[in-house]
């Protein structure tokens, strides 16, 4: 039952949930789980079908606006629709919300990539009919979106018609009460071109702004020689019509192309694409998701016994996390993934902290696609800096798309200065892991030494310490501080790396290319490393704590045990000036810092830190929990480890937020991972290598999952009665387990 998720339910609120939930993608095209045959007029569904990175941009209007805040907002755009088909029983359209429904399931395989409904449905007339609904995004056709449905009729019909729709006239879903989804700007893309090209329906879209075409190039197919069939071209749709009088399997490929993969000539290679899958069968694309799917499970997947209620989360998150993730250094991955319209469709400090470790450790060049898309938006970032009042560096924008600032607010948009250290943090975490010489003089000692020059830039000495003032860190009740913790080691970190990374490179000969392209000099490195070197970490001497910022531990404590239930999450019932005056964090932040680099300080500074935030921190982010797990872990609560955990492995699944309708929680999923192996299994990787601290849930049985690391892959089981290792491809491997050194070669399993 973990390798599938089932759903039954026919209620509003159920039905949007599972839109979400049931989604499917490949990373580059994501389609929501709808109806092909729609709802009742009174039912607002979310349709949508979305190209990861295809945008357009709104005016973001101010009341008042001041020097660079940003003009224009970037938007995730619902493209042309291509699910619609409508069936009809002797003239009486199929529908679950009229006639008499027998039976009803719907499925999502994990291990297979494709949904599946199956109905027993009664129409008014009495006739009775079989019906099956299959569809798939291919990971082995990027541009595919296939469904596929077999009719059965129970009893003697005269006609089963089959209406089929490629619609291009379609908007983005709005929700003015709601600061988490688009409030405006539904419309952004006009029909350009429909038409019929022999047997395959056409339509080309434009946004509005951006000027990006998006075509959907659709084929059908039916089983049955005698059937009738025609075409009509209406209100920028294309509709095909079959007609037979016994059972049916009806098939519709669908190939989206747009202007940045594909150039200016979508429909040419769209139709170069239908013609390259020809006269498949459904079946054969069953068998390549299979095919790739087993690959990447055999991975990929994280084995829990003990608790099948967790092993289905683990797993749907990895898969949904697998559907949504950009797979070309066009795209990155979406708050929401490809599963919704939340925040916009766009690109968040999420992927390196949360997303970005779990490709890292079990798919390497993916982890790799997602840095070099951060590397493509490098001169934004540069031209952001320049706009905010730096000279140098390159300061990435906190909510985007292509590279251009889409927060409009500020205070916890572009203050949130961390997000350039979070990037540099994950190139260096590649680097440990893979070793890749080539991409660190290629990609990362470039974005290393930009982001090194933002600080400098920004921060300043004084006392001997050098010391960043009026930023925002993860903690968005808490805006425009002084010398946030977790900014401050942050910057630090990626100081000290950007000068090392300069040093060695000019040791081995290979920087000056790299320096003289930036007008870099010595007394530059130097500065960082002296930065790096005095940059200041506010403590609390009396609670024993690192403190948040200069000026949290002087405000009053905000009452949680008070607050009404309705009135989380607070951003949602409170002015933010309001939450700004007290001591009350929205999730993980200096928390988090002890985390990432748990080295900069102390254990009893760590633990008295945790005990400390963890009574004032709501989790009204998502990616709280899974820090607040693994941090628990470390210290010795596992009884608080797991239950965070809890609240991770299911938030969507059981819609824990009461936002999922809006698109599944990508970071959480990722957090997830981190959760299992980063908390329980206490993984580590530093410049010393590969450290592991096993402490299995007592509720559990065992646990098993896959890392690659340097060239390896590596097998860990946990169980009672302790954890075996072995090497199953790559070289000897020396790593610490609970701080001894252990030896791996392959063939030899190793228990500790």
């Amino acid at each position: 039952m973990t390798w599938k998720l089932t759903k039954s339910e026919l209620d509003n609120q159920n039905l949007l949930i599972n839109e979400s939930l049931l989604s499917l993608g490949n990373g580059y095209l994501g389609v929501r789980g709808n109806f092909e045959e729609g709802y009742t007029d009174d039912f607002k569904s979310v349709r949508g079908t979305y190209i990861n990175a295809f945008h357009d941009e709104t005016e973001i209007t101010y009341g008042e606006k001041l020097h660079a805040f940003p003009d224009k907002q970037q938007k995730l755009v619902n493209v042309i629709d291509a699910q619609s088909v409508q069936i009809f029983i002797d003239g009486e359209r199929f529908s679950l919300f009229e006639g008499e429904v027998l039976s009803f399931e719907r499925t999502l395989y994990l291990d297979k990539g494709y949904s599946e409904r199956i109905i027993h449905w009664k129409s008014s007339a009495g006739k009775e009919v079989q019906l099956q609904f299959r569809r798939l995004v291919s990971f082995v056709h990027r541009e595919l979106f296939a469904l596929d449905i077999k009719i059965k009729p129970l009893d003697e019909i005269k006609e089963l018609r089959i209406v089929s729709n490629v619609n291009g006239d379609v908007s983005n879903f709005v929700d003015k009460n709601d600061p988490r989804v688009a409030s405006g700007h539904a419309k952004r893309l006009s029909v350009e071109e429909v038409k019929k090209i022999d047997r395959y329906s056409v339509i080309k879209d434009t946004t509005y702004e951006t000027n990006l075409d998006v075509a959907c190039i659709s084929s059908s197919q039916v089983d049955v020689e005698n059937h009738f069939y025609e075409s009509h071209i209406k209100d920028g749709a294309v509709e095909e019509v079959y007609a037979v009088d016994g059972p049916v399997q009806f098939t519709k490929f669908n190939v989206y192309t747009d202007t940045l993969r594909h150039g200016e000539n979508v429909i040419e290679e769209g139709l170069k694409i239908q013609h390259k899958i020809g006269d498949s069968i459904f079946e054969n694309l069953l068998a390549e998701q299979k095919a790739y799917l087993d690959n990447f499970w055999s991975v990929g997947d994280v084995k829990i016994s003990g608790d099948e209620h967790l092993q289905e989360g683990i797993r749907f998150n990895l898969y949904q996390l697998l559907q949504s993730v950009g797979k070309d250094s066009i795209s990155n991955i979406a708050a929401k993934g490809l599963s919704g319209e939340g925040y916009e469709g766009h690109y968040f400090w999420d992927t390196e902290i949360y997303i970005f470790p779990v490709f890292l450790m079990i798919n390497p060049e993916i982890a790799k696609n997602l840095l070099l898309q951060r590397y493509s938006i490098l001169d934004s970032a540069r031209e952001r800096a320049r706009e905010m009042g730096h000279k140098k560096g390159a300061l990435f924008p906190w909510r985007t798309i292509t590279g251009g600032e889409s927060s409009a607010f500020f205070p916890a948009g572009t203050a949130q200065y961390h997000i350039s250290a979070d990037i540099a943090y994950s190139y260096i975490q590649y680097y440990l892991v893979t070793k890749d010489e080539e991409f660190l003089k290629d990609y990362m000692a470039e974005v290393l030494f930009e982001t090194a020059r933002l600080w400098v830039n920004t921060g300043h000495f004084k006392n001997g310490q050098f010391r960043i003032d009026d930023v925002t860190g993860p903690d968005e009740y808490t805006c425009i501080v002084n010398n946030n913790y977790y900014t401050n080691v942050m910057a630090k970190y990626n100081l000290l790396w950007a000068a090392k990374v300069y040093h060695s490179m000019k040791a081995k000969g290979v920087v000056a290319t790299l320096a003289n392209k930036l007008d870099l000099g010595l007394d530059e490195v130097d500065e960082w490393q002296k930065a790096a070197e005095k940059m200041y970490l506010p403590y609390d001497e009396k609670l024993e704590i690192s403190a948040q910022d200069d000026s949290f531990l002087q405000k009053k404590r905000w009452d949680l045990e008070e607050t009404p239930k309705e009135n989380f999450p607070l951003l949602l019932n409170y002015h933010p000036l309001t939450l700004y005056r007290y001591q009350v964090c929205k999730q993980a932040d200096t928390v988090l810092g002890h985390f990432l680099l748990e080295d900069e300080t102390d254990y009893k500074t760590i633990k008295n830190s945790y005990d400390y935030y963890e009574s004032i921190t709501t989790h009204d982010s998502s990616l709280s929990y899974c820090v607040y797990s693994i941090m628990a872990s470390k210290l010795g609560y596992q009884d608080k480890a797991y239950a965070y955990f809890n609240e991770t492995a299911r938030l969507d699944l059981d819609n824990i937020h009461g936002n999922t309708k809006d698109g599944l929680h990508m970071a959480n999923m990722g957090g997830t991972w981190l959760g299992i192996v980063y908390g329980f299994a206490g993984v580590r990787v530093k410049e010393s290598g590969l450290s592991l601290v096993p402490n299995l849930p007592k509720q559990w049985d065992s646990l098993e999952f896959h890392l690659q690391y340097q060239g390896r892959l590596i097998h860990v089981k946990m169980g009672k009665d302790g954890v075996s290792y072995s090497l199953i491809e790559g070289e000897e491997l020396i790593f610490k387990h609970k701080g001894e050194d252990v030896t791996l070669v392959r063939g030899i399993s190793v228990k500790k």
